[in-house]
C-alpha cells in the first residue's frame, strides 16, 4: 500500500466493494458533512436531504464495486459521490412533486449563489469568472446543474422545477452569453 493510499476516497471504494465496514465508517465520516452541505443548497426540505443521504450511502456500499471496477486513482470518487446523490435527489424530488400533485414549477428553488460558483471564478479565470458573475442567476443555476453537477436536461428540470424546454432555452442563453463575453 502507498503512502497515502489509505486517505483517499477511491482506496476506500475499493475497500467498501469487499464489504469493509470500516471502511465505510470512514467514507462516511470524510464525506456526508460536505455532501449533505451540498445537498442542502440544492433543497430546502431537510428531512428529504437526509434521506437522499441516506439512500446514497445505501448506494455507494451496494455498487462501490462498480467505481472500483472501473476507476483508478482518487480524484474521480467524489465526483461518482456527488453524482449518485444528485440523482438521488433528482428521484426524491420527482417523488415528492408526485404526492403532492403539484406542478414542478412550484417547486422552491433556492438562488443563492453556489460554493462551486466561487470555486469556478476562482479557478477558470478573471474573464470566465467575470462572464459567469454577470449571468442572470437562472442561467448560473442551468449551467451549475447542468456542467457542473453534470445532470441530464430532464434531471436539471425536475431538480429546478422548470419544464424541459425552459431548461434548454436558459443553457442555449448561457452559453451565447458567455460566448459574446469571452471574444
Amino acid at each position: 500500500m502507498r503512502a497515502n493510499e489509505a486517505d483517499n476516497e477511491a482506496y476506500l471504494l475499493r475497500r467498501i466493494a469487499r464489504a469493509d465496514l470500516a471502511a465505510f465508517e470512514e467514507l462516511y465520516r470524510r464525506t456526508s458533512p460536505w455532501l449533505f452541505m451540498r445537498l442542502r443548497r440544492r433543497c430546502s426540505d431537510e428531512g428529504l436531504v437526509a434521506e437522499v443521504l441516506q439512500d446514497t450511502y445505501l448506494t455507494v456500499w451496494r455498487a462501490a464495486g462498480s467505481f472500483a471496477a472501473v476507476r483508478d486513482g482518487d480524484s474521480g470518487a467524489v465526483g461518482w459521490l456527488w453524482t449518485i446523490a444528485a440523482r438521488r435527489l433528482v428521484d426524491a424530488l420527482r417523488r415528492q412533486a408526485r404526492r403532492r400533485e403539484t406542478p414542478a414549477e412550484t417547486m422552491p428553488v433556492h438562488a443563492v449563489p453556489g460554493a462551486e460558483d466561487e470555486a469556478l471564478a476562482g479557478t477558470v479565470g478573471d474573464e470566465i469568472g467575470a462572464a459567469l458573475a454577470d449571468l442572470a442567476p437562472e442561467l448560473r443555476a442551468v449551467l451549475r446543474a447542468m456542467v457542473l453537477d453534470g445532470l441530464t436536461v430532464k434531471e436539471t428540470s425536475v431538480l429546478l422545477g422548470l419544464p424541459e424546454g425552459t431548461v434548454k432555452s436558459r443553457a442555449r442563453r448561457a452559453r451565447a452569453a458567455l460566448r459574446e463575453a469571452l471574444s
